[in-house]
């Protein structure tokens, strides 16, 4: 039976944890974006997903026997970790919503987080959909979060407001370690997730930061479980180092109308965490192209405003 755009795709792990992934409705955005359920006392969702894929985590809850939630748990509040908020909370009015305080007058009134971001992702935003308001109240500040078994990492870096959540489960890393995939069993991309406005030694802080927590288990946005947390960090960390020192010596080097094509061109050329680049599908290549300069972008901006 052909599967539909409403069908659950869930990866379980042995301890009541469960990986969603949730497609929208962009070309090369089918494995993409991870969202996580964790079963027992408490029981939360970490990371909801687009509003456009709100039909399918709520199927996927319903397929696990899920009637109960104690918390929405967001690392950040971009489209795509948390556009279904609204949705879901409604369906789980006793769910707390847990965020960085920074997120939270932006999802009680998302009018001008889904204006921005329009402006910035333009269709992509359009295909992760709008988001509906929550109210105030049935907000956490992740700042001022206690719960057994839980604990709140602020680790800015991808954005101001970005939060890790350190469990006994594992360590839920939204963003904050970048984008990486599995290409097979010894292929690995890795790709920093450093859109503008960017700040390297805010991000190196949040890095070093979870470092310092050893993770093993990690459950990332983008994408996936990995069982050695603690090394992709520290790889991750390297990246970065090597995309300061590589950009820095190609800004100034050619026209600003070519230079992001020229640097996206380089990097993967030279990178050796893109290297296994040409294993994703066509369709997975434009969505990587993509981000890859909009990461870009943001090491520039740093690299201008430091000079």
């Amino acid at each position: 039976m052909q599967k539909t755009h409403l069908d659950p795709q869930i990866a379980a792990a042995d301890d009541g944890v469960y990986q969603l992934t949730l497609a929208p409705p962009i070309d090369g955005f089918e494995d993409f974006i991870s969202a996580w359920v964790v079963t027992g006392t408490p029981s939360f969702v970490v990371d909801v997903g687009p509003g456009s894929t709100a039909d399918q985590l709520l199927r996927a809850l319903e397929v696990l026997g899920i009637a109960r939630l104690d918390y929405l748990l967001l690392t950040h509040i971009h489209l795509d970790h948390a556009g279904a908020a609204g949705v879901i909370s409604r369906r789980f009015p006793e769910a707390r919503v847990v965020c960085h305080a920074k997120g939270i007058p932006h999802l009680v009134d998302p009018t001008q987080l889904w204006e921005g971001s329009r402006k910035v992702l333009g269709p992509v935003a359009d295909g992760y959909g709008p988001l509906d308001p929550i109210p105030a109240e049935r907000f956490i500040a992740a700042q001022e979060f206690r719960s057994a078994g839980i604990a709140a990492l602020p680790t800015p870096g991808h954005a101001v407001h970005h939060v890790s959540f350190l469990t006994d489960r594992g360590l839920f890393a939204g963003e904050a370690c970048g984008v990486r995939y599995q290409l097979g069993e010894r292929r690995e991309y890795l790709r920093p997730a450093t859109p503008p406005r960017f700040f390297l030694d805010v991000a190196l802080a949040s890095v070093d930061a979870l470092i310092k927590q050893a993770p093993s288990r990690m459950m990332i946005g983008h994408y996936g479980m990995v069982e050695d947390g603690l090394e992709l960090l520290k790889r991750h960390r390297e990246q970065l180092l090597f995309w300061e020192s590589w950009l820095a010596r190609m800004a100034g080097r050619h026209p600003a109308g070519a230079l992001l094509e020229v640097c996206a061109q380089g990097l993967l050329a030279e990178d050796p965490c893109l290297a296994d680049f040409s294993a994703f599908s066509e369709s997975a290549q434009g969505r990587e192209r993509y981000f890859l300069k909009n990461s870009i972008n943001g090491f520039l901006g740093w690299i201008e405003n430091s000079e």
